[in-house]
């Protein structure tokens, strides 16, 4: 990946409606030259998915669910039964204190608890630690 697809990438995250002419004004190149770079971005796995926020979903709670996993198993095992809980949208393994991260969705606190009830049922897992995100930033 070069300083353009990077730019290409970066103009995406702030506008994934942009078009194609307008990305390629921005950033110098021609239409064709845009398209095929996100072509090659999505083919090569550097683009994953494209996504959207909806107005729906700035009225969700959402929070962050720091995991400690029991070192009698594996942290990939615990991931993907966490993937598989109610509410859980991301999982992420992470260095540092706790072993995982798990990003979780709700349409009110009680969902959100009964959401983390749920991971607490899951084999493995030695501590939680939940944090209700307040306020995002874009």
């Amino acid at each position: 990946m070069d300083d353009i697809d990077k730019k290409v990438i970066e103009a995406l995250r702030q506008n994934s409606r942009i078009t194609y002419t307008s990305l390629a004004k921005d950033i110098g190149l021609s239409e064709g030259a845009v398209r095929k770079r996100i072509k090659n971005l999505v083919e090569t796995g550097a683009i994953q998915r494209f996504t959207i926020d909806t107005a729906e979903d700035k009225n969700l709670v959402r929070a962050f669910c720091l995991v400690s996993v029991n070192p009698s198993v594996p942290n990939p095992q615990v991931s993907e039964e966490l993937k598989k809980v109610e509410g859980v949208k991301i999982v992420h393994e992470v260095t540092g204190q706790f072993d995982i991260v798990v990003s979780l969705l709700g349409s009110d606190i009680a969902e959100i608890n009964k959401c983390i009830d749920n991971i607490r049922q899951v084999e493995g897992i030695a501590q939680t630690n939940t944090m209700i995100v307040l306020r995002t930033w874009r």
